[in-house]
C-alpha cells in the first residue's frame, strides 16, 4: 500500500473522480498549469485540460457562483479557495444560494459540489492566511463541514463528499498538508460522512479535536498517561456536520470528563455547540466541567502564532485539570 501525504491523497481523489465521472470540474485561481498555491491539484490541468480544470480571475464571490450555476446544471463542480480567509466574498452565494437550493426546490435541484479550502496556522501566514471559520459554516442548514486530518481520511472524505447531494464544505488543515503522512490504499474508498474515530481509547478524560490540532491533543494524552497516570480518550471529528453526536456522548458517559480542541476562538466557536450538546444528552455522567482549549478571542497574530495556537502544553493543563476535578 503507498504512503502519501495529505497532499498526494487529495489529489488522488480528484483524479479518481474527474476520471470515472466527467461532470467532475476543478476550477479556482491558480488550480490549471500552476497546480494551486499549495500544489493540490498539480498535474490535473495536463491530464483532463482546460475544460475540466479551470483557472479563473481572483473573485472567490466568481468561483462559488459559477459553480452554483455548474452544480444546478448537472455538473459536480469543486472550487478551491486559495486560504480559507478569502472564503467571505463568497460567504453571500454559499449561505443564501448554495445552502438553500436543495430545500427550496423540495430536492428537485441539488447543488451537488465541494467547496474546498485550506484552514489553520502553524506555515507563518499572519492573520490573513491563518484562520479556522468552521463554526460560521457549522450554523448554516443544508451545508455538511468536513475537516480531515490525516491522509486516508482525507482521501475518503473527499471522495464521499464529492457523491453526497448536499454541499459539503472540505476544510484541509494547511499545517498537516505535508507532515501527516500514512497508508493510503490505491483506487476509490470512502470514509462516511458523520462518522468520528477514537484514536486513542481511554477511561479518565475524552478530549475531542479535528484537524491538525487531533495531534496536539494526542501528544498531549501521551503526556498525560507517561507522566501523570491519566488515560485519555481522543477523538478525532473527521466530520463536523453532520456530528457524530453519539460516539462522544458514549465516550463522555464512560469518562465523565470532557476536553474541546479547537484552533478557532473560544466565543461562538464549535468547541461551545459540541459541549451543550453534550450536556443535553450525558449531563448526569459530567462529574467535571466540560473545558475548551482554543485560539483566543484576537485576530490570528504572526510573531506569537505558537501562543495562539492550541498546542500540546496548553491542552494538557486542562486535562489534568478535569481529571482531578
Amino acid at each position: 500500500m503507498p504512503q502519501m501525504n495529505m497532499v498526494q491523497a487529495i489529489n488522488d481523489a480528484l483524479r479518481i473522480a474527474m476520471r470515472r465521472d466527467k461532470r467532475v470540474i476543478v476550477l479556482g485561481e491558480d488550480v490549471g498549469k500552476v497546480g494551486g498555491v499549495f500544489r493540490v491539484t498539480s498535474g490535473l490541468f495536463d491530464e483532463f485540460g482546460d475544460q475540466r480544470v479551470v483557472d479563473t480571475p481572483l473573485s472567490e464571490g466568481g468561483i462559488v457562483g459559477c459553480a452554483v450555476g455548474m452544480a444546478l446544471y448537472g455538473l459536480i463542480p469543486i472550487p478551491e479557495i486559495q486560504f480559507a480567509d478569502f472564503i467571505w466574498p463568497a460567504y453571500d452565494q454559499i449561505v443564501n444560494e448554495l445552502a438553500k437550493y436543495r430545500y427550496r426546490s423540495g430536492g428537485e435541484y441539488p447543488a451537488n459540489m465541494v467547496i474546498r479550502t485550506p484552514v489553520g496556522g502553524g506555515i507563518r501566514g499572519g492573520h490573513y492566511h491563518s484562520q479556522h471559520p468552521e463554526a460560521q459554516f457549522v450554523c448554516v442548514p443544508g451545508l455538511k463541514v468536513v475537516v480531515p486530518s490525516n491522509a486516508y481520511d482525507a482521501k475518503g472524505l473527499l471522495l464521499a463528499s464529492i457523491e453526497d447531494p448536499d454541499p459539503v464544505i472540505f476544510l484541509e488543515p494547511k499545517r498537516v498538508y505535508r507532515a501527516a503522512k500514512g497508508e493510503v490504499p490505491e483506487g476509490a474508498y470512502q470514509v462516511p460522512l458523520g462518522s468520528a474515530a477514537i484514536v486513542r481509547p481511554g477511561d479518565r478524560v475524552t478530549v475531542v479535536a479535528y484537524g491538525a490540532m487531533l495531534y496536539e491533543a494526542l501528544d498531549a494524552a501521551a503526556k498525560a498517561a507517561a507522566e501523570h497516570n491519566v488515560q485519555c480518550e481522543v477523538i478525532d471529528l473527521r466530520t463536523l456536520w453532520p456530528l457524530d453526536v453519539d460516539t462522544v456522548t458514549e465516550s463522555v458517559k464512560k469518562t465523565g470528563r470532557l476536553v474541546v480542541v479547537h484552533e478557532a476562538p473560544k466565543t461562538g466557536g464549535f468547541g461551545a455547540e459540541i459541549v451543550s450538546l453534550v450536556s443535553e444528552r450525558a449531563f448526569y455522567h459530567l462529574e467535571a466541567p466540560p473545558q475548551r482549549v482554543t485560539g483566543f478571542d484576537t485576530p490570528f497574530p504572526y510573531t506569537l502564532e505558537m501562543e495562539y495556537m492550541p498546542l500540546s502544553h496548553r491542552i494538557l493543563p486542562a486535562v489534568l485539570s478535569v481529571a482531578r476535578a
